[in-house]
């Protein structure tokens, strides 16, 4: 249980700098296509990981929720990416994971009759809370609805992968998991490709941009996800991706030289223990 935590936790740190990682690409590097860039590079590693150790088989897998979990990860990358164009990093991130625990605690109760524990209700409602403070930092912003939508389509992509992917973990390793379903990803949003500039590429900062968010943002990252899903709820590792918003708010802070206020660090300090709240929960099959 704690190893999970851990795992998943690790997971969100990494995710949290995707944001910062865009930014620092070229400005002509168009969302969705800078989105299908990282499932390209990400899920290429993966496969050539997994194929290398001789790992890959085709044998039982679920393929309702296979393809649902590549749908979902597909649809998240635009939807991400076009939010935080909009809306902002720190607006972006906050609507996209702080929406996906809710939604996935939903799922999981209306179709998989889970009843959420009262752990994730408490850590949820400390995260989110959190994450309000968080938004609440920046008073340049300006909210747009499409941008929120887009954040709230790309929370339900998340929780939809997450609910799909711990499932496929029943049958299969984890990086097997993630190396399948990333490149079948890639493969659904490679012909968008053929409909955007993919000049920036080839500078400097755009080729080193997309290989970190793809290698270290996603090929490990949702490594790191998976194996901790084993441990877990899908609608309590979810909640713990909230850690994503707080590492992206902090990275600010110590490494672009963002000043944070007073309610920055109470929100800090909410989503912090939510983290800690869920460290308390009962190993899974003991939760109430």
């Amino acid at each position: 249980m704690k190893g999970s935590i851990f795992f998943v936790l690790l997971a969100a740190i990494l995710w949290g700098t995707t944001g910062t990682a865009q930014a620092l690409a070229p400005d002509t590097a168009h969302p969705i296509a800078y989105g299908a860039m990282r499932l390209a590079f990400g899920g290429s590693v993966l496969f050539l990981f997994v194929a290398f150790q001789k790992k890959l088989t085709w044998a039982n897998w679920s393929y309702s929720h296979l393809l649902l979990a590549a749908i979902s990860m597909a649809c998240y990358q635009p939807f991400f990416f076009s939010a935080v164009k909009l809306t902002g990093i720190a607006v972006g991130t906050v609507v996209a994971i702080g929406s996906a625990p809710i939604i996935a605690g939903i799922i999981e109760w209306a179709f998989q009759k889970k009843k959420p524990t009262k752990y994730w209700w408490s850590a949820t409602g400390l995260a989110i809370t959190g994450c309000i403070f968080l938004f609440l930092n920046d008073s340049t912003v300006t909210i747009q609805p499409y941008g929120i939508a887009l954040a709230l389509g790309a929370g339900l992509s998340f929780a939809l992968y997450t609910l799909a992917s711990k499932q496929l973990l029943e049958t299969h390793p984890p990086d097997v998991v993630v190396a399948v379903v990333f490149t079948l990803s890639a493969v659904l949003l490679v012909p968008l490709l053929f409909f955007y500039d993919l000049s920036w590429l080839f500078q400097v900062n755009g080729i080193v941009s997309s290989l970190y968010i793809g290698i270290v943002a996603t090929a490990i990252a949702y490594i790191f996800f998976v194996r901790g899903l084993h441990g877990i709820r899908a609608s309590t590792a979810v909640t713990l991706s909230l850690a994503e918003p707080l590492t992206a708010t902090l990275l600010g802070a110590f490494f672009v030289g963002e000043m944070l206020t007073g309610l920055t660090w109470i929100g800090v300090t909410f989503v912090f223990l939510a983290m800690v709240v869920l460290g308390k929960q009962p190993t899974l099959g003991t939760e109430k």
